[in-house]
């Protein structure tokens, strides 16, 4: 059995409003890519069902909007959103670098 495919992706809480809080974090896509698993949580595709989201939350039934980051960074929606989208650290190099296309992040 192969090893579970993962990727980068943007994940933004859409339960409370258009504009909610968001990250960049890697998730793990089920072998039918019909959900996907972020920091324990299982999320489900909506199919065309949700307003402004493509995944619920098995668990709570929280809509939320997962796609893929872009490279220019423009990931929400709604852009005026004055809420920071955070990286986990985990990604951060890989996102900054691969995906954005800055220079490695720094240690301190």
């Amino acid at each position: 059995m192969g090893k579970p495919r993962t990727r980068i992706m943007y994940i933004e809480d859409k339960s409370a409003s258009l504009n909610g809080a968001a990250r960049i974090g890697r998730v793990t896509f089920s072998k039918t890519g019909q959900s996907v698993t972020y920091r324990g949580r299982n999320f489900q595709k909506l199919g065309g069902r949700g307003f402004k989201a493509n995944y619920f939350d098995v668990e709570t039934g929280d809509h939320y909007w997962i796609s893929g980051p872009r490279k220019d960074g423009a990931d929400r929606l709604y852009p005026a959103s004055s809420v920071p989208v955070e990286v986990d650290d985990d990604v951060a190099d890989e996102y900054w670098t691969q995906i954005r296309g800055m220079a490695a992040l720094i240690k301190a």
